[in-house]
């Protein structure tokens, strides 16, 4: 069994994604050809903003969107302390300062409460300027942008919404990318909508952003590449990926509707021995991943290794633990719920081409081992 079968995804899309590539190969167009701003366009009209401008990674997304809001030294950026390392390190890299927030137990996202308590705190203090909140749609389910919200116009924060892990999920029926002031998503091979290589995106409805997200991606240009405006970056999508994101994003509807289903009948069959991921009312879920909590990790991953079924831990280190941060004075017990969840979570195989024997191999697994 594959956690992420993307050979199986490949097999099911291989006429049409041959297809778009040699269709580059033929024209040649490497960078920045035709079939990037035709993903640009779809992406758009997916997600449901205005502008969609790719990039070459997801981290890159982070940065871009940071450089448009401006951020730099003496700014504090308010992001969650359980997700993935770039979050924070695309902060720091700006000059900023990383303000880790406590989870919800429930839904692993940012918990609003908190951060509302941190960012009062930062104030308090007088050290750095609030300036913007970083929002990870973690494991796949937005986060609680409705409170966010409230919160960020409390203290006139700008919302960054992380949502590489949650391109697809869906609040009240507006998608993932849509709900923060700026929004960035990584298309690594192993998310919802990932390509055969690096890649990412950044959205938003903001006329200047844009304008200024294009520049910034190609050296800063103005109005071509040798007309050097501003400092930016080299980080442009490959047309070939491009290529490739095109027809999986034509099958990604179908996909989420898979992932969702596998997700429903994991929920079913493991409710009674596990805490099973909580999806709120209105909200819907791409399913990055399918993330339980034990009071045992290592026990239960076990049980999964001896049947054969692959298991993975995302994330087993805080971001307030990690060495690179030492220097912020974090301690053990800092954030109580997000260093519980670091070391009682673990995901199941997930992805839209699961098969019916390998759910029964799941709860064989449970079963036995339990």
């Amino acid at each position: 069994m594959q956690f992420i079968d993307l050979a199986a995804q490949y097999q099911h899309l291989k006429e049409k994604i041959d297809t778009r590539i040699q269709t580059v190969l033929d024209h040649g167009h490497y960078i920045m050809g035709p079939e990037v701003q035709e993903l640009e366009q779809r992406l758009s009209e997916y997600v449901g903003v205005k502008h969609t401008i790719s990039c070459a990674n997801g981290t890159d997304a982070l940065t871009l969107a940071l450089m448009v809001l401006g951020v730099k030294e003496g700014d504090a950026v308010f992001c969650p302390t359980f997700t993935f390392f770039a979050t924070a390190e695309t902060i720091a890299y700006e000059g900023a300062t990383p303000v880790f927030v406590d989870s919800n137990k429930d839904t692993f996202n940012i918990c609003p409460n908190d951060l509302d308590k941190r960012i009062g705190a930062v104030i308090a203090e007088g050290k750095l300027k609030p300036k913007a909140i970083i929002a990870v749609d973690l494991f796949g389910l937005p986060a609680d942008y409705p409170a966010l919200r409230k919160i960020a116009d409390k203290y006139d924060l700008k919302i960054i919404e992380d949502a590489a892990q949650g391109f697809g999920g869906e609040i009240n029926g507006k998608r993932a990318g849509s709900f923060g002031d700026i929004a960035t998503t990584s298309f690594f091979p192993a998310k919802p909508l990932g390509c055969y290589g690096d890649g990412g995106a950044i959205f938003t409805d903001n006329d200047d952003y844009a304008n200024l997200l294009e520049s910034l991606r190609v050296h800063g240009k103005g109005k071509d590449k040798y007309d050097n405006v501003r400092i930016g970056m080299n980080s442009r999508l490959d047309t070939i990926q491009a290529a490739v994101l095109l027809e999986k994003l034509a099958a990604f509807p179908q996909e989420l509707v898979n992932r969702n289903k596998a997700a429903v009948k994991y929920t079913a069959e493991l409710k009674d021995t596990y805490k099973t991921p909580v999806v709120p009312e209105g909200y819907v879920s791409s399913w990055a991943q399918y993330t339980l909590t034990v009071s045992d990790r290592d026990a239960e991953m076990a049980k999964y290794k001896a049947q054969g079924i692959p298991t993975m831990v995302y994330y087993g280190t805080c971001m307030h633990q990690q060495t690179a941060f030492k220097a912020l004075g974090y301690q053990e017990g800092d954030y109580p719920i997000a260093e519980r969840l670091a070391i009682s979570v673990f995901s199941l195989p997930m992805h839209p081409y699961m098969v019916s024997e390998d759910f029964g191999k799941v709860v064989r697994a449970v079963i036995s081992g339990n």
